[in-house]
């Protein structure tokens, strides 16, 4: 998809979405009817092509000589091919899905499925053993940082004609692209699609609109149905400032130890002026060599870069390249290192260039409380920011592992999850016995989504005392009487649903506990519900607690619960017993489904580990944050150390009648601490309250947060004094050492 067909065309592709008003929000979501993309093209004449897609990937089992085996793709119109230019190595987008039972591949997906084998085009392969397919075409591998990912391609007329309910103008649940025609305003295109839907269905809630593909991955944030600005960038934007600091905190060493050295430099400085260097030519000398050691940095910075990419890529799951080939990076390279070169020599250039060179050539004491008054205050933002960092990665990690630790309402461990597969719906009930009868599952459950992540709902029902006009979004969850106790949710109220009431009118359900709020006080037991324009009722039997999913950081949602046979299910749950092996009970599981469903290879997994791919991009994150607060923390050390260094020796006489008159080590050594740690000090009052309003603000992003507490701030100030302490302690007590005959014998 990183191609230059596909660079011209980003400007004219869109993704279609939609913005429903509720009670107390707006949501914006991806999913449109199945009949939108086809009508805009009819219809709207700025509209250059369309495609639909599937929401996500399905995982379906492709068989070829007998090899089973599972890849997940998309069920897509042939307009797919075009829009994105995806480039073909065996067949053409035109005659990609001239049949219609004709699969798209990958390179990769055709190595999985037929090995070495190069020619593939026209071969059958079998999908979910009802099935024969033709291969169609073979596509080059996508790369890692496209939105979109699949293993295969498929007409999307396939699924449409197995899913009734995609005619429907009120139902969600088709991606749909559109690509604009050159010289198309897409502001214009939203101003008729605002109502593009009520039109067809005027009950429905959601108001459409474009969404750039410019934004798809960086600028996905929604709030109150417009774009924040936000959602990855933050992230770039973050680790950015990040990557600044920390070069201006390197700076900010070169400063510091550049002017602190200044004696060493001022019989040149004084020469060169008498000699008729003016202060023009002298600041020139000096930022170059500035510069010139900003460029030999920068080139030790691009082999250590090329050394520890593969650990940092294995870090954050990428698969980032120096790109040196690239001029654009080239550019940008020699451009950091010269503004780089030109911060560190700023100060000290100005500052070395303006000695009297009649004071410095007869050897007089330099008058610089100035430039001690600056170096002090550097050295203070140095620790500011790497105080403030540590104090960051300690609340970003406490955020993380608290909504990690959140009680969910269900238990998600010893949970497996696996889809529903050939046999499983027909022999459901033979393979929940045999399973309960190895000992050592508990509980085999069926539903038709997935327990963690959301699934249908619907705004399109009332009940008794329902206020007029007003609009809740509902989930619905069909599932077996046995989900309740496999999920670990507790009935709180009435009887748990039967099999028997999938047949029984009125529709009997369970309610969460939100969803009993919302239908008045008292109990809900025995309250009716019904479609806002449909005479059929469902009736409460029983209340279940509350439970999370979808956002893990939101407030758990109102949903219904209806019993489902195992035809109209789509996923299978099995509760392992706490105490019995995962191993023992995988394998005893493996065995019962190669006798009941033996066309199939046991595949599952479980929803813990579903809960904490989650939370990968916080991960990445925290991990990342405690990087580069360990590397400013060191980088502010060497500062400092060799500031200490520079200080030890420039009160060697000093240090020399001390020991002379009675002072001993420990006492020389917090002599020459003590104005350090007393700018580490200040460091913390500075950096206390930046923090806090800083972490203040980046938590109320979330509904659920943790509150900042006092200790987080003490202990982060006191690793600093400690660090510090270690730092300047080392050349203090070398000094304090030191032979004070040897420092005082030419006086």
């Amino acid at each position: 998809m990183a191609t230059i067909q596909t660079i011209q065309k980003k400007e004219r592709l869109f993704f279609a979405m939609e913005n429903q008003k509720y009670d107390t929000y707006v949501f914006t979501e991806g999913s449109t009817p199945g009949l939108m993309g086809p009508t805009m093209k009819a219809e709207l004449p700025g509209v250059a092509n369309t495609c639909r897609t599937t929401e996500s990937n399905s995982s379906l089992l492709f068989s070829y000589n007998n090899k089973p085996v599972f890849a997940g793709g998309l069920y897509a119109d042939p307009s797919i091919f075009s829009m994105f230019t995806l480039p073909f190595v065996q067949g053409n987008a035109r005659s990609a899905f001239a049949q219609l039972h004709s699969v798209v591949i990958t390179e990769k997906t055709s190595k999985k499925f037929f090995g070495n084998d190069k020619d593939v085009l026209g071969k059958n392969i079998r999908v979910d053993n009802k099935q024969d397919y033709v291969v169609s075409g073979v596509i080059k591998d996508l790369p890692a940082n496209s939105s979109l990912q699949f293993e295969w391609l498929m007409p999307y007329q396939i699924y449409f004609d197995q899913s009734p309910w995609l005619k429907s103008w009120g139902n969600q649940s088709t991606a749909t692209y559109v690509e604009l025609k050159p010289g198309v305003n897409a502001e214009t295109i939203n101003k008729q699609l605002f109502n593009y839907i009520q039109k067809r269905e005027p009950r429905a809630l959601g108001h459409a609109f474009l969404f750039a593909m410019n934004d798809w991955h960086l600028y996905g944030d929604f709030k109150d149905g417009k774009q924040t600005g936000g959602g990855q960038i933050e992230n770039v934007r973050l680790f950015s400032i990040i990557a600044w600091i920390i070069l201006l905190i390197a700076c900010i060493n070169f400063m510091n130890l550049a002017t602190a050295r200044s004696e060493k430099r001022a019989r040149e400085v004084g020469v060169r002026k008498v000699m008729g260097a003016g202060k023009g030519s002298l600041i020139g000398q000096f930022i170059s060599e500035a510069v010139f050691m900003a460029f030999i940095a920068a080139i030790i910075a691009v082999v250590a870069v090329s050394l520890v990419l593969p650990a940092f890529n294995e870090l954050v799951q990428k698969q980032l390249t120096i790109g040196l080939g690239n001029p654009v990076h080239v550019i940008a390279l020699v451009v950091i290192t010269l503004i780089c070169g030109l911060i560190a020599g700023s100060y000290p250039s100005l500052y070395l260039s303006s000695f009297n060179p009649v004071t410095v050539l007869k050897g007089l004491k330099l008058k610089n409380s100035s430039a001690s008054f600056i170096r002090k205050g550097l050295v203070v933002t140095q620790f500011t920011i790497s105080i403030a960092l540590i104090i960051c990665t300690v609340i970003v990690y406490q955020q993380i592992q608290h909504i990690k630790g959140r009680q969910l309402g269900f238990n998600k461990n010893n949970l497996v999850e696996m889809d529903l597969q050939g046999d499983m719906a027909r022999n459901y009930y033979a393979i929940k016995q045999d399973m309960l009868n190895t000992g050592n599952i508990s509980d085999v459950a069926l539903a038709d989504h997935s327990i963690i992540y959301g699934g249908n709902n619907t705004s399109e029902l009332t009940w008794e005392g329902k206020p007029p006009g007003s609009k809740v979004l509902i989930s619905q969850r069909y599932v077996t009487p046995e989900y309740f106790a496999a999920a670990g949710l507790q009935i709180l109220e009435g009887r748990n649903l039967t099999i028997q009431d999938t047949i029984r009118k009125p529709i009997r359900m369970l309610i969460t506990q939100t969803m009993e709020k919302l239908m008045g006080k008292g109990s809900a037991i025995g309250k009716r519900m019904h479609g806002e324009n449909d005479t059929t009722s469902a009736t409460v039997v029983g209340v279940v607690n509350d439970y999370v999913y979808g956002n893990m950081y939101g407030k758990p949602d109102p949903v219904m619960f209806f019993s489902v046979a195992p035809k109209d299910a789509s996923v299978m749950y099995v509760r392992i017993k706490p105490n019995a092996g995962v191993e023992k009970t995988l394998s005893a599981m493996q065995e019962v489904l190669k006798n009941e469903n033996p066309a199939y290879p046991f595949d599952y997994r479980f929803v813990d580990d579903q809960f904490n791919r989650m939370f990968t991009s916080e991960m990445l994150v925290s991990k990342l944050s405690r990087l580069f607060a360990a590397l400013a923390i060191i980088i502010s050390c060497l500062g400092l150390f060799g500031l200490a260094a520079y200080t030890a020796e420039r009160r060697t006489k000093e240090i020399g009648i001390r020991k002379v008159l009675g002072a001993d080590v420990a006492g020389l050594a917090g002599l020459l601490s003590a104005d350090f740690l007393q700018l580490v000090l200040l460091s913390c009052v500075v950096a206390f309250p930046v923090a806090y309003w800083m972490m203040s603000k980046w938590l109320n992003k979330y509904q659920y947060h943790i509150g900042i507490n006092w200790w987080v701030f003490v202990t982060a100030g006191l690793a600093a004094v400690f660090i510090a302490l270690i730092t300047v302690s080392f050349q203090a007590i070398k000094a304090a050492l030191a032979n004070p005959v040897k420092s005082l014998r030419s006086e």
